[in-house]
C-alpha cells in the first residue's frame, strides 16, 4: 500500500484530559516497538475473528484512530486485495512510521496466529475425528458470528450521522448477504455511488 494513498488518515493530535493539572495534551505517535507490541497483543488475543479486536485495540484501547477514521480505513482496508486486519496493520503503521511501522505492525500481527496455527494443525490432524472436538470447533464457529456481529454494530455507530453513508451501507448488506449478489461486482458499483454521492454533497 502506498504511503500517498493514506494522506487522508495522517496523525492528528488526540487529545486527553489530564485529571490532576487538567490540561491537555497530545497523544504520542507510536514508534516502531509499541506498533509491534500493540500488533502482537491483537494477534494474541484475535481468536474468532480479529476485526472486533482490532477496533477495541486501535480505536478504545491504543487511540490510534477515532471510531471514524477506523470506518473509513477499515472500507479501504476491505476493496484492497488480502485480508483485512492485515492490511489494516499495514495502513497504521505506515500512517506513524512509515515502511518500517508497516513492517514492525505486520510482523507483530502475524507471529502468534502463525504459531497457533501450525500447533493447532499439529494436533487437530490426531484428534479431528473426537466427536469432543468437533462440538468444540461448533462452538467457536458461533462465537466468532457473535463477535462479527457485536463489530459490525459498532462499525455502524459514526455512520448515524450521515444517512447517505448508512444507505449505502444497508444496500451493501442488502445486495450481498441478502440478494447473493456477487462481492466484486457489488463493491465496485457501490464505491462508484459512493464517489458520486461525496462530490455532490461537496458542491
Amino acid at each position: 500500500m502506498k504511503r500517498d494513498n493514506l494522506d487522508s488518515f495522517r496523525p492528528h493530535p488526540q487529545l486527553h484530559m489530564n485529571h490532576d493539572t487538567a490540561v491537555t495534551r497530545p497523544a504520542p505517535a507510536p514508534g516502531l516497538v509499541a506498533l509491534f507490541l500493540g500488533f502482537l497483543n491483537l494477534g494474541f488475543v484475535s481468536f474468532g475473528g480479529a476485526l472486533p479486536h482490532a477496533r477495541r485495540i486501535v480505536v478504545e484501547q491504543r487511540h490510534w484512530l477515532t471510531a471514524a477514521e477506523f470506518t473509513d480505513l477499515l472500507g479501504l482496508c476491505q476493496f484492497l486485495p488480502g485480508g483485512n486486519v492485515i492490511n489494516l496493520s499495514v495502513a497504521i503503521g505506515m500512517r506513524y512510521q512509515g515502511l518500517s511501522g508497516a513492517l514492525a505492525a505486520l510482523l507483530g500481527l502475524i507471529a502468534v496466529p502463525s504459531f497457533v496455527v501450525i500447533a493447532l494443525g499439529v494436533l487437530y490432524e490426531h484428534t479431528q475425528n473426537d466427536p469432543h472436538v468437533k462440538h468444540l470447533f461448533a462452538g467457536l464457529a458461533a462465537a466468532a458470528a457473535g463477535l462479527l456481529v457485536a463489530m459490525a454494530l459498532k462499525i455502524l455507530l459514526p455512520l448515524r450521522h450521515n444517512p447517505a453513508a448508512a444507505t449505502i451501507a444497508a444496500l451493501g448488506f442488502i445486495a450481498i448477504a441478502i440478494m447473493r449478489f456477487p462481492l466484486l461486482p457489488t463493491m465496485l458499483a457501490l464505491t462508484a455511488l459512493s464517489i458520486a454521492v461525496a462530490v455532490r454533497a461537496t458542491r
